[in-house]
């Protein structure tokens, strides 16, 4: 609740809506009916697809990629929506899913097709934690209680994610609204300001919490950088509106991946195209594709999305070696 008592525009009685321009979403009762129509126009999607060659990185590839940018502003993809990333000294991790199935039972729901670039025993230890939602490919417990999974660094979530944090043993937990701004200093590193923002998307672990929860991005501003992480978004005005607020970017980290068929998806994540759009929208000088070649959440090819990305923005005016579709586990200089 706002200070002067007034509920915010995205707040309802029992939880969150998205911003105002996005398209309509499904609701509890459509979709139950999404995901028998979903399961039906899916039923075909190989779940194990080709993975290209060299797509993958070796373990000690990915290893040697962390030693060499030791010390330097970087990121790295781990996976799925997952990257480390490092800004003015500091360690960024982002929606650590680091297990094998987004699914509330081990063995059961989506299965990684590809392992995660690292292991838990080979995980930096980050200093700060950030979860965009509580979707099982974000909020995934399996890591985050994992007795290797490092316990010392700050937790930044969205409203409502914190409770389930502090029964899983996490001390230094932050839930945050869109618009909250944190600053974190001290020591000899560069103070880091992180903002949640608006997202078009929505949340819920089960068939009947649908939007209880809080979902965001993120804006990270440290060593005289500002990236973005989308998390998980469908396209909508309000990019344009953060563009606006927090921007321009260096670089924005945007979601590629889980959008056939439109009918479905078009409400929660955004096309390559979209993505593109998104970067503008935000100002952002360089764009990272992300969300795709981890698990089978949709029923476009898997490895169409950089393709899709690179086409996209090349018609867009981005210069190619300004649109990074990475490999997994490779580490680039920011």
């Amino acid at each position: 609740m706002a200070a002067s008592g007034v509920r915010p525009a995205h707040h309802t009685r029992r939880g969150f809506r998205n911003p105002p321009g996005s398209a309509r979403d499904h609701g509890t009762l459509g979709h139950l009916w999404v995901i028998l129509r979903y399961l039906w126009l899916t039923r075909h999607v190989p779940r194990q697809p080709e993975v290209p060659d060299g797509f993958v990185l070796p373990r000690e590839a990915v290893r040697d990629g962390l030693r060499r940018h030791r010390g330097i502003d970087s990121v790295t993809w781990l996976g799925h929506a997952c990257f480390l990333i490092r800004l003015g000294g500091r360690t960024i991790l982002t929606d650590p899913f680091l297990g094998d199935y987004a699914a509330p039972i081990e063995g059961f729901g989506p299965r990684r097709f590809t392992p995660p670039a690292l292991r838990l025993r080979d995980l930096p230890p980050p200093d700060v934690v950030l979860i965009s939602h509580n979707h099982y490919d974000h909020f995934d417990v399996a890591t985050l209680s994992h007795p290797r999974f490092p316990r010392g660094g700050r937790m930044i979530v969205p409203l409502g994610l914190g409770p389930r944090l502090l029964e899983l043993g996490y001390a230094d937990v932050t839930e945050v609204d869109w618009h909250h701004a944190l600053t974190m200093g001290g020591g000899s590193n560069a103070p880091l300001r992180v903002v949640a923002t608006p997202a078009v998307h929505f949340s819920g672990r089960g068939l009947f919490d649908r939007n209880r929860t809080l979902w965001c991005g993120f804006v990270l501003d440290g060593g005289g950088k500002r990236l973005f992480f989308g998390g998980d978004s469908a396209f909508g005005p309000v990019f344009g509106e953060i563009g606006q607020r927090h921007g321009p970017f260096d670089l924005a980290i945007l979601g590629i991946g889980a959008y056939e068929p439109r009918a479905i998806f078009r409400v929660s994540h955004a096309t390559p195209e979209e993505a593109v759009e998104m970067g503008r929208l935000l100002g952002a000088r360089q764009l990272v594709g992300m969300h795709y070649g981890a698990i089978v959440l949709s029923g476009e090819p898997a490895f169409e999305p950089p393709q899709r990305l690179r086409a996209a923005a090349r018609t867009a005016g981005y210069a190619d070696e300004d649109v990074w579709t990475l490999r997994l586990g490779e580490t680039r200089a920011l």
